[in-house]
């Protein structure tokens, strides 16, 4: 029996957009098995904590058997091995995102040669989106539909008004 496909698509997610969950809609094709890694990154100010992120997006995956969440601290191949995964899944908007991540995957590869990233260029209607759009747009009491998953609008309106 052949061994499964299992690959792993890394982020902050803080929050899950809908370009987050478009990649993960279409990498869960691609594979037997998808682990959305919620990372905890000391670079980065997050507004929801890694178990928070990773319950958000439990809400918009329950239609997906094959996709699965979990939040790790650390190196990324490590993670990827511990998971038995053969390939990292990263989305694309611009030729920014390429070359940073670029740069990671050589990193990636250089300390596991047997780990692959693969690219998935984000639909054109998600290529201005990031996490930080939508934090800013809620942060100023904007409007976040069509920015997010429906089923975790009010989960994030309602975070944000506890932050103010």
């Amino acid at each position: 029996m052949p061994k499964e496909r299992i690959a792993i698509y890394p982020g902050s997610f803080d929050p899950l957009t809908n370009g987050h969950l478009d990649i993960i809609c279409r990498a869960s094709k691609l594979f037997d098995k998808l682990i959305v890694g919620v990372l905890h990154n000391d670079a980065k100010k997050c507004l929801f904590t890694m178990e928070e992120r990773a319950d958000l997006i439990s809400k918009c995956i329950g239609d997906m058997p094959n996709v699965s969440v979990q939040t790790f601290n650390g190196l990324l191949v490590d993670f990827v091995k511990k998971n038995e995964g053969i390939v990292i899944v990263k989305g694309l908007r611009a030729v920014s995102d390429y070359e940073y991540e670029l740069q990671m995957a050589a990193l990636n590869k250089h300390i596991d040669s047997n780990i692959e990233t693969i690219f998935l260029m984000a639909d054109v209607q998600n290529s201005f989106l990031s996490s930080s759009v939508v934090k800013d747009v809620a942060k100023h009491g904007g409007d976040v539909r069509g920015l997010v998953p429906d089923r975790i609008i009010d989960d994030i309106q309602s975070h944000m008004k506890c932050k103010l």
